[in-house]
């Protein structure tokens, strides 16, 4: 059986109460270990489903992002805030340049010695 716990997907950070009060969830291993060591609570519907749902993502029977949502959803049901970025494409940006001045000799002295 080939175990995938390195599979990344969009990380999201998670705000917990007690001494583990800040982590970032970039892989399954990482989850994984939040899950069965971090979490506040075990009981809940949709926990369950997130500790079944990063199985299946380890074992490669549903995809990381899904998992993902899995906990997104727990993490709701126990309270907990979930910080997560959205990528958007930014349209490429076109540099304009102003044009070259002759600078002076006195100019050119003077950038010079900031430089030394």
């Amino acid at each position: 059986m080939c175990w995938n716990t390195s599979s990344a997907f969009t990380p999201v950070a998670l705000a917990l109460r007690g001494p583990a009060t800040r982590k970032i969830v970039r892989t399954l291993g990482d989850a994984a270990h939040l899950l069965l060591k971090d979490w506040p609570c075990d009981d809940g519907e949709e926990y369950v489903a997130a500790v079944k749902a990063c199985g299946d993502a380890i074992t490669g029977k549903i995809a990381p992002e899904q998992f993902r949502e899995a906990l997104l959803r727990a993490a709701d049901e126990a309270g907990i805030t979930a910080l997560i970025v959205v990528q958007q494409a930014l349209p490429e940006r076109q540099w304009e340049y102003p044009p070259e001045r002759k600078a002076s000799p006195h100019q050119t002295a003077t950038r010079l010695s900031l430089w030394r």
